[in-house]
């Protein structure tokens, strides 16, 4: 009976010693690197000039002795990821972001070491110390997780960033009159994704083949900007799929080791198929990298309220002119394929160079019929893309 009244104190006794090797006080110590990483991807969500100041900090808590969680949102977006330490309190805290990752990126590599006392983060490594005055948890808004797994839709991570970054770009400004046009569209229907976006002036759309798990459809309208966000987090992102879940008008894409939560967009969006010609008789091929370097050039000498562009497509041969007035003129000349009559078009150039920029082709099919009428732009292979763009009178 000794024995075993002896056997139950030692148990108990390791049970508490183990306990106390976790404090109460949130204190860690990680990776740079690794913490590098993670602050780039949460701080996109942060609201620097928000109306609460805990919207410019990043929340941090550890859940677990081996991980941490970061948070960040503006209300409008939010992104969550986590990230692995040695953690020896568990605990969590908000911190400024933009002083908070101007520290860690400065600091040499290796580890980092982390202690709160109250709201103060002690941040230390190798010879470098900084205290950091923190805002409590406690005044970090409650995440509202959408988790409806009837609406989950399982895709591609590849094609769904090719498809964003393909045509995602033409979508207006948050000035716009038409706030929905701020939006893009993204269809999941079976096997295809499309993804497109217009301003009024110019459209952009591409579909991808995607492996979707279940055969869903769904159609949505996204926040161009919370796309941008997305395309440059992707990078960070560590499988091959990702899952989206859709509830109260909210949209949450997630993968393994990143979550990000969005508004969506409601209304009718222009029915944009519609708007794309058929068949234009005049088509001539140009390689993208000649285009972009001539319409470099030439744009130095730009109207800059105007930024027109005129291009004069002769036999194989394409002149780009750029004029100002009270500045002076210039031109520049590419050999092209085009064997259609002679036309003088006019264009916005910076909206040709958003175009070239994001074909992912040596070469491009530019397709017209009159200086007025709508062009289309697609890469000459085998990708789904399509590029309109309105020309501009010339006067």
């Amino acid at each position: 009976m000794e024995n075993l009244d002896e056997n139950i104190e030692s148990n108990v006794g390791l049970m508490e010693r183990e306990e106390s090797t976790m404090s109460s006080v949130l204190s860690f110590q990680i990776e740079k690197e690794i913490l590098l990483n993670g602050l780039k991807i949460v701080e996109r969500a942060t609201a620097q000039k928000g109306l609460q100041p805990v919207l410019a900090n990043i929340l941090i808590e550890a859940e677990s002795k081996t991980k941490l969680n970061l948070y960040a949102t503006d209300f409008d977006l939010t992104i969550i990821t986590s990230v692995e330490a040695q953690v020896s309190g568990l605990g969590k805290i908000t911190l400024p972001a933009k002083k908070l990752l101007d520290i860690v990126s400065r600091l040499n590599d290796g580890i980092i070491n982390f202690e709160l006392n109250n709201t103060t983060m002690t941040i230390t490594s190798g010879k470098s110390k900084f205290e950091i005055l923190g805002i409590s948890a406690n005044e970090f808004p409650q995440i509202e997780y959408v988790t409806d797994e009837d609406s989950e839709v399982d895709i591609d991570l590849k094609p769904f960033v090719i498809g964003i970054k393909e045509a995602g770009f033409a979508a207006a400004s948050y000035e716009s009159n038409n706030n929905l046009l701020s939006g893009v569209v993204c269809d999941i229907n079976k096997n295809v994704l499309e993804i497109a976006s217009t301003d009024g002036n110019r459209l952009a759309r591409a579909r991808k083949i995607v492996s979707n798990k279940d055969d869903k459809t769904i159609k949505l309208i996204l926040p161009a900007k919370v796309l941008q966000e997305f395309l440059k987090i992707s990078y960070f992102m560590e499988d091959d799929s990702i899952k989206l879940y859709t509830k109260n008008n909210k949209i949450m894409i997630k993968s393994d080791n990143i979550t990000m939560i969005s508004n969506l967009m409601n209304g009718q969006y222009p029915q944009y198929n519609k708007l794309i010609p058929q068949s234009l008789p005049k088509e001539a091929r140009i390689n993208v990298s000649k285009m972009i370097s001539a319409l470099e050039r030439v744009s130095t000498m730009v109207n800059e309220k105007t930024s027109i562009v005129k291009l004069s497509f002769t036999q194989n041969s394409l002149s780009l002119m750029a004029d100002t007035p009270e500045s002076g003129n210039s031109e520049d000349q590419i050999d092209i394929t085009y064997s259609g009559e002679d036309i003088l078009i006019a264009f916005n150039y910076k909206y040709l160079l958003d175009c070239f920029k994001n074909i992912d082709s040596e070469n491009m099919i530019i397709c017209m019929n009159t200086n007025l009428s709508a062009t289309i732009i697609k890469p000459d292979n085998e990708e789904d893309f399509i590029y309109l763009i309105m020309p501009v009178q010339i006067r």
